[in-house]
């Protein structure tokens, strides 16, 4: 009888294909990585205002060659979290009086507006938010800064969501990475801040539950306000 094959090693095996590697196995593309790395790093103020970020660096912490960089550096640029100059690198830039004014007037106009639709708020909606406070306490509790200003943004973005009106919900996104690089600057500078903002969470939230709309849009304004008020230093 001829002899039996010889049994197929796992190194004569072929190398499975990218499309058949596991999720987990791959990576996003280069150029993506290293926007996520950037903008992470200047939303949770790794990367202060002022800090000129150079490719070759980011090359070598990201671990990828400078052409992606480049490309990643452009897009953030247009999102105007940087501004670059030629030969020299990336320049992060402060968030400016004005840019905090913006928002704040943006955020009144939405939220008010969102307070007022959100009633009467379904059961939903309130298990919903009471999640995201509790979360925020424990955040707080733990002094996790930048998980509270996330979680803080949420709270927020699930009442103007519970409005229904999706292009409203698209405008308020809009604001997401600004209000998280204000917020995560706000509490780093005024720790207090954080358990203050848990009180008028509370009182936003106690409004809903009641079905006042006069008493939840005072809420969100005096919450808000205090926002700009913070910025221009005139309460701690």
């Amino acid at each position: 009888m001829p002899p039996a094959p010889a049994p197929t090693t796992s190194s004569d095996a072929p190398s499975p294909t990218a499309a058949q590697q596991p999720a987990a196995a791959r990576q996003p593309p280069a150029a993506e990585r290293v926007y996520q790395h950037v903008k992470q790093g200047v939303l949770d103020r790794r990367y202060e205002g002022g800090t000129l970020l150079t490719e070759g660096e980011l090359a070598t912490d990201v671990g990828v060659s400078r052409t992606p960089v480049r490309e990643a550096l452009l897009k953030l640029e247009v999102e105007g979290l940087l501004k670059l100059y030629p030969k020299k690198g990336a320049l992060v830039l402060p968030v400016s009086a004005q840019e905090i004014a913006d928002v704040v007037e943006t955020r009144m106009l939405v939220e008010e507006h969102a307070a007022r639709k959100a009633l009467p708020a379904t059961p939903q909606l309130i298990a919903r938010l009471e999640e995201l406070l509790e979360q925020q306490r424990e955040q707080a509790a733990a002094g996790d800064l930048g998980a509270a200003a996330v979680t803080d943004r949420c709270f927020h973005a699930e009442i103007v969501r519970s409005g229904g009106n999706a292009i409203l919900s698209r405008l308020y996104d809009q604001l997401r990475d600004r209000q998280l690089r204000m917020g995560v600057a706000f509490l780093n500078s005024h720790p207090d801040r954080v358990e203050k903002s848990l009180v008028e969470h509370e009182e936003i939230l106690q409004a809903l539950r009641d079905g006042d709309a006069d008493a939840a849009v005072g809420a969100v304004h005096r919450h808000v306000e205090r926002i700009s008020q913070l910025a221009r230093g005139e309460v701690r």
